[in-house]
């Protein structure tokens, strides 16, 4: 099976990696996302395992195309039956770039219209359509002159992690969050095998994002351990290796190390959601949460990895209101963090600039359409810049 992997941009190259070490073939990284080789054991293991893709879509037909009729062409020549039964529902979505169409929504109700059209002369009966919770979803992709389609193996898109019943503030989606993780340094080993950061802070935690994907990573727990995937309900799902991979998946979880893990924010809200996401994911009472504003807090530890969020204001009056805080965020770190690394994530690309702290390294990625960086500062003593003074 060939499969398109899209991810948050800037995560490819994490991907690629994780792929290949999930059983994938001919891993190669392309815009926005990973495409490559699957059998139905690497297609399964990278659906419950990955921690970085949006979702994993297999290629069933692409050719050229000019008008709405090639589309329909195309989609009603696919043995759709082959792959689920009538009584699923579906969704068709479409996504274009420089599509000569006129209309996306017409082409997307012109593939629909094959789907249906197929299982009748088949079957003698059509699928429903459920635009909001579609047992099975097909994709399409049009470029200039070509036309792709792809069946949805995953279902919902696998950041959701099947836990989340309410969000904080602007919540950061969970495979950009492991991502983020990931770049930051809480995967790295030592020459000696072990973890190179033990300890854990995410000082304005939200609803807990952040933490929890540590925590899943630390514990080695799979993502998708707690969510159905729409494969497992296709006509050839192999539900034996389905469970045995589940079983093996649980086997692997590792204990998390107590008093490594710590989160904090200054919203009761926030706080309430966290200890609620942490409960419904089995880690209640194995991370430390406090109700505190960021500069009141005190390291919980000699090191560790300082990985956050901080908000990010929309209006320019929130922007500046914000920045106004960022020199008291860098006098905390430095009198308060000193050996340890933080990471922070940003939609502001001043931010550096405003806590006087120069960064190690320095990543682009995007938050759906929102440009950011990932500032990685390793924090030693001393190392507050003075802000220079204005003119008056």
């Amino acid at each position: 099976m060939h499969i398109f992997a899209p991810c948050p941009r800037g995560l490819e190259e994490l991907l690629v990696a994780e792929l290949i070490a999930l059983g994938m073939t001919r891993v190669t990284h392309v815009g926005g996302g990973v495409q490559a080789e699957a059998d139905p054991l690497a297609l399964y293991k990278s659906n419950l395992h990955s921690r970085y893709a949006t979702r994993l879509l297999v290629k069933l037909a692409e050719g050229p195309y000019q008008k709405e009729d090639d589309v329909y062409k195309m989609a009603r020549d696919i043995a759709w039956h082959e792959w689920f039964d009538v009584s699923q529902s579906i969704r068709v979505n479409t996504t274009a770039v420089k599509s000569p169409l006129k209309s996306l929504d017409f082409i997307t109700l012109r593939v629909k219209d094959a789907v249906c059209d197929r299982f009748r002369a088949d079957h003698g009966a059509r699928p429903n359509v459920d635009t909001n919770h579609p047992d099975q979803r097909v994709q399409l992709f049009l470029t200039e002159t070509t036309a792709t389609l792809y069946i949805d193996s995953s279902g919902n898109p696998l950041w959701q992690r099947g836990y989340r019943t309410a969000a904080g503030q602007a919540p950061l989606k969970e495979n950009l969050a492991a991502g983020i993780l990931a770049l930051a340094g809480w995967n790295d080993i030592d020459e000696s095998g072990a973890h190179v950061y033990k300890n854990f802070l995410d000082p304005m935690c939200g609803s807990g994002t952040i933490v929890i994907e540590a925590a899943w990573m630390r514990t080695n727990t799979a993502p998708g351990l707690n969510r159905p995937f729409a494969c497992e309900r296709w006509v050839k799902a192999d539900k034996a290796l389905w469970t045995k991979l589940r079983a093996d998946a649980r086997a692997a979880i590792t204990p998390l190390p107590e008093d490594t893990l710590f989160a904090s924010d200054a919203h009761p809200g926030a706080i309430a959601a966290t200890h609620r996401h942490l409960e419904q994911v089995g880690f209640a009472g194995a991370v430390s949460i406090m109700e505190s504003d960021f500069v009141e807090i005190a390291a919980p530890a000699e090191s560790g990895l300082i990985v956050t969020n901080p908000p990010y204001g929309v209006r320019l009056s929130e922007q500046d209101a914000l920045r106004a805080e960022y020199p008291e965020w860098g006098r905390t770190l430095k009198q308060q963090f000193a050996g340890w690394t933080a990471a922070f994530f940003t939609g502001d690309l001043e931010l550096t600039k405003g806590l006087g702290l120069k960064p190690r390294r320095r990543y682009p990625l995007k938050n759906g359409a929102l440009e950011c960086r990932l500032f990685v500062i390793d924090l030693v003593a001393g190392f507050h810049r003075r802000q220079k003074p204005t003119d008056s």
